[in-house]
């Protein structure tokens, strides 16, 4: 009988040993906070537990694994086996999605800003561009047109922004450049002291930022229709670790993508419904710019820009008219 009972445990200790050994655990490299940015990887953590039972786990670090300019080195050497980037952060690393960085693109808003996504992700110079890091586009981060905040007398023409020192990077850092501003890509965890030691004049973040990262709180005033683009940040995974999940798990985590994304959408469209009274309990004046300053901003910046950069982009062998088409396309087909 002892020996029956001692079978029976050492079985039920290996069938528990298994079933360990089968969990899969992936690392998740953000930065930050939790934030409205970060939505759609906490929800898609949720789902994939919820529909492995718990087999399958996305463990979330807010900058315990990396720093944000090195998540995509990190994803590369399987440091960690998804992570969140912005393009601007880097972009010789991955200039084919540095179209949808572009300035004055057009896109109105997040559902749209889905849609180009999508549709560059897929095309296979930009699969094949991540893929010499290893790395498998998983999805968007959306974010609306940027807006500067800034303290002091509000720079509300172009000709004030001349000389002014703005935390912006990729196309929106260039645009700038291309009024007389002058950029800097300080990270946007630097942003605040940045901003604060008077290092930068003003930061251009999405609204969420102005909150996440406390812009919003030493600001004076924010330009509410400046808008001259935005950021793209992917979600990307270790191609490795993606091929080497089962099919249950494989499926568990792509067929949890649309939903995580709309689960993002509607919680950022809450906090821009919050955000006019967020500028009136912090006394943040609104700037309005002019149609003849925004139109004159589009002028120097949005055609010069964009044609340099297809000519950068087809120097390198990349298909940067294509790319650009393919933005312009995707907008008019969703706009149908």
């Amino acid at each position: 009988m002892k020996h029956i009972l001692g079978r029976v445990a050492v079985a039920a200790i290996a069938v528990a040993f298994a079933s360990e050994a089968m969990a899969t655990e992936w690392n998740v490299s953000l930065w930050g906070k939790r934030r409205a940015f970060t939505e759609h990887v906490e929800k898609l953590a949720e789902l994939v537990s919820e529909k492995t039972n718990g087999e399958f786990t996305l463990n979330i670090s807010y900058g315990g694994l990396s720093k944000n300019k090195e998540n995509l080195d990190g994803i590369s050497i399987g440091a960690f086996e998804m992570a969140q980037f912005c393009a601007g952060y880097h972009r010789d690393k991955n200039p084919t999605i540095t179209v949808l960085e572009l300035p004055f693109l057009g896109v109105a808003n997040l559902q749209e800003e889905v849609a180009v996504s999508n549709a560059v992700y897929a095309h296979p110079a930009v699969q094949a561009d991540l893929a010499r890091w290893n790395a498998k586009l998983l999805m968007t981060s959306p974010m609306p047109q940027y807006n500067i905040v800034g303290t002091g007398e509000p720079r509300s023409t172009l000709d004030s922004m001349k000389g002014m020192r703005v935390r912006a990077t990729g196309g929106v850092g260039k645009a700038f450049a291309a009024i007389g501003a002058v950029p800097t890509s300080v990270t946007a965890t630097e942003a605040y002291n940045a901003m604060e030691s008077g290092v930068v004049d003003t930061v251009a973040f999405a609204p969420h930022a102005h909150l996440a990262f406390r812009t919003i709180d030493i600001a004076d005033w924010w330009t509410e229709n400046l808008n001259p683009g935005t950021v793209n940040c992917p979600v990307v995974v270790n191609t490795d670790a993606y091929n080497a999940l089962t099919d249950a798990e494989r499926e568990a985590l792509d067929s949890s993508v649309d939903e995580a994304i709309a689960h993002y959408i509607d919680n950022y469209e809450q906090l821009l419904v919050k955000w006019d009274g967020i500028l009136e309990e912090k006394g943040v004046k609104r700037v309005h710019i002019s149609d003849d300053d925004l139109a004159a901003f589009r002028a120097a910046a949005a055609d010069p820009i964009r044609e340099q950069w297809i000519k950068d982009m087809e120097a390198q062998g990349l298909p940067g008219q294509e790319l650009y088409d393919l933005v312009m396309e995707t907008l008019k087909k969703e706009r149908m």
